[in-house]
Order: structure tokens, then C-alpha cells, then sequence
């Protein structure tokens, strides 16, 4: 398998019109990823940062050694209930074994030309699997909407709902608000810069400038606002993980052992099918947009060396997520620079604003997974 990544095509007819819609689309794409990053982590039992650094490395790797141009690496919702029963089981010691593993399995699966086998998967299998993974994420969270006091939630659906239905008599009327809140504004964002939105009779620049405003991101400013100035008796970032750092990540090492290999044998087959057949749908959904051909096994390739780089820095799982690549797309992305700019503004925005990240009430990234 020749190792050929898509970045190395781009030298031939890149110019400066490309740069600046990729720098554009990067940007935009890095602030989508931020709250998502951090949301993800958090609902898989770890911190936010894990999410941070994921979408920073993993993104980076994936942009310049992938067989896409368009394609947005990091944490997905779709790992969500896999981490975090590796990491209730096994502890975060076991999830970087496991991703480590699952690196490996990638890359020979691109090796030995395994991308092409995707196609084959069916789409009922595939529906069913999301859904599946969306109910559970949505349940989930009820937690942290509802502010329920709960120490450690179970890994498992059933355990989850025995859990959330013991407390609900402690929820938080303030966290659902914000929760509901936030939902609500995700939901309207869109059309009220609708053309007969009253919003359009204002200047039509503010509107434009309004418009470009992710909403995932709209929300988490405006109700982690509200909730700083009003003092609201709800748990944040910080309050639970403490301050995010601002400096590097070290390196993590592993305490590799044959038991532990064995144990996590079955997580680490499971992580790599899914980030697999995650990343390369969202790489065909993305060629349908741009008119452009992945290279599967490339992308495989990449999706490997990802995984198995970031773990040792207290990463996790990454793969290809379909709402941010098609953020970039529509932003303007025409080449792997733009998911090169992603990272870079995700590590800038992390190293320059993390003390602010530990006011965000964890009922609005709540809001923000279940939307």
C-alpha cells in the first residue's frame, strides 16, 4: 500500500484565493470544535482537556496524513458509552492501552487495503447503530440537565436510568432552566436570520455577521454568561474538574502487561471497527459535497497513527465527525490546511482562554450534546 497523503496534491493548483477560504474554514471549525471537544470528553467520564487534545493532535495528524480534503478528526459522540465503560472498568490506564491498540488495528487495516469494505456495511445496520448511540448520549446527560447529584453514573443503559430515577427528587430547577434555555436557542438560532426573520430588517452586514455565529457556540457564550454574572447555584467546568491547564500535555506511559492486553482485547477491536466505519461515511458524505474521491486506506492510515500518537498524551479515541467537516465544507475548506488551521486555533483558543472554559455550566454542554 503506498503511503500518499491527500495534503502532497494540493501543491500543484493551491493558491492564495484556497488559502484564505481555508484559514477561514479552519477558524470557523475550531471554534464548533471547542465546546463539542469538551463535551464529549466530560459525557465519557473524562476530563475536558482529553476532549481538547484529541481534536488538537488527532486533528492535526488526521488533516496532514489523510486521504481526504476536507475531513474534520477528534473526539465523536458515537465513543461516548464505549469510553466510558473502558474507563469504569478498566480506568483511563486501560483506555489508552485500548486506543493505543485500536491505532495499530487501523493502520494495517489501510495497509492491506480494508478501506473498500465499508461500502459493503448496510445502511440499516448503520441507522440502527446511531440511533442507538443517540439515545444513550441523551441519556446521559439527563444528569447534568437536570443537575441530579450523582457521584459516578453507571456505564450501562439500565443502570443509568435505575440511577437518574433515585435522584430525581434532588434536581436542580436552575440547571434544567439553563438546559432548556440553551436547547430552545439551538433549536430557534437558525431561523432568526431567516429572510423573514424581523432580525433582517436591521443592517444587512450585522445579519451576515451574525449568520457566520455557529450556534453551539452562541449558546455556550450567552448561557455561560448568564450564568457567571447571576451567580447561578449550578456546577461548572471548574467546580467539578478544576481549572483547565495551559500549558503542554505531558507524556503519558502505559503500564502494558499481557493481562491487560487480554482484558481489553474486545474494547480495542470495537474502538477501531467504529472509528473506521465512522470516519470513512464521513468521508463519502463529505465527497458528495465537494465532488472529490477519499482515499479510504490512507484515511485509514491516518485515522491510525492518530489514535495510537494521542493517548500518550491524554487523549482519546478520535475519528472523523460528520457535523464538523461539514461545517467546513460549507465554510469554504478546499484542501487539508483548513483542518490544520482547526487545531491550531483549537490549541490557541486553549492556551490563551482555558481559565474562562472552567465557568461553563455543564447543563449547557448537556443542552449541547443532546441537540
Amino acid at each position: 500500500m503506498q503511503f500518499r497523503p491527500r495534503i502532497l496534491d494540493i501543491r500543484h493548483n493551491y493558491n492564495r484565493q484556497r488559502l484564505v477560504g481555508d484559514l477561514g474554514a479552519g477558524a470557523t471549525v475550531g471554534v464548533v470544535a471547542l465546546p463539542l471537544a469538551m463535551a464529549f470528553a466530560i459525557a465519557s467520564g473524562l476530563p475536558p482537556q482529553a476532549g481538547l487534545w484529541t481534536a488538537i493532535i488527532g486533528g492535526a495528524l488526521v488533516a496532514l496524513l489523510g486521504g481526504s480534503n476536507v475531513q474534520i478528526a477528534g473526539p465523536a459522540g458515537a465513543f461516548i458509552v464505549i469510553v466510558y465503560g473502558i474507563v469504569q472498568r478498566h480506568g483511563v490506564g486501560g483506555l489508552l492501552i485500548a486506543t493505543c491498540g485500536a491505532g495499530v488495528l487501523l493502520m494495517l487495516m489501510g495497509i492491506f487495503r480494508l478501506g473498500n469494505l465499508v461500502r459493503f456495511v448496510p445502511v440499516s445496520i448503520i441507522i440502527g447503530f446511531t440511533n442507538g448511540i443517540a439515545v444513550l448520549i441523551a441519556l446521559s446527560q439527563l444528569k447534568d440537565a437536570l443537575g441530579l447529584p450523582i457521584t459516578k453514573m453507571p456505564g450501562d443503559f439500565f443502570g443509568q436510568m435505575q440511577a437518574i430515577g433515585s435522584h430525581l427528587n434532588q434536581w436542580n430547577p436552575t440547571a434544567l432552566g439553563l438546559a432548556v434555555g440553551c436547547l430552545a436557542l439551538l433549536f430557534i438560532w437558525p431561523y432568526l436570520l431567516h429572510q423573514k426573520s424581523p432580525i433582517q430588517r436591521f443592517d444587512g452586514v450585522t445579519v451576515r455577521t451574525f449568520a457566520r455565529l455557529p450556534a453551539p457556540v452562541v449558546a455556550l457564550l450567552t448561557f455561560t454568561a448568564l450564568a457567571y454574572f447571576l451567580h447561578l447555584p449550578v456546577e461548572t467546568i471548574g467546580s467539578r474538574f478544576g481549572s483547565i491547564p495551559q500549558e503542554l500535555p505531558a507524556l503519558v506511559w502505559p503500564e502494558l502487561s499481557w493481562d491487560s492486553a487480554r482484558r481489553l482485547l474486545m474494547p480495542t477491536i470495537t474502538i477501531a471497527a467504529l472509528g473506521a466505519i465512522e470516519s470513512l461515511l464521513c468521508a463519502r458524505v463529505a465527497d458528495g459535497m465537494i465532488d472529490d474521491r477519499h482515499n479510504p486506506n490512507q484515511e485509514l492510515m491516518a485515522q491510525g497513527i492518530a489514535n495510537f500518537v494521542t493517548p500518550f498524551f491524554g487523549g482519546m479515541p478520535a475519528t472523523g465527525t460528520i457535523a464538523r467537516t461539514v461545517t467546513n465544507v460549507k465554510s469554504g475548506a478546499t484542501s487539508p490546511v483548513a483542518g490544520m488551521v482547526h487545531a491550531l486555533a483549537l490549541l490557541l483558543v486553549m492556551l490563551v482562554a482555558a481559565p474562562l472554559a472552567g465557568s461553563i455550566p455543564l447543563a449547557t454542554l448537556a443542552a449541547i450534546l443532546m441537540f
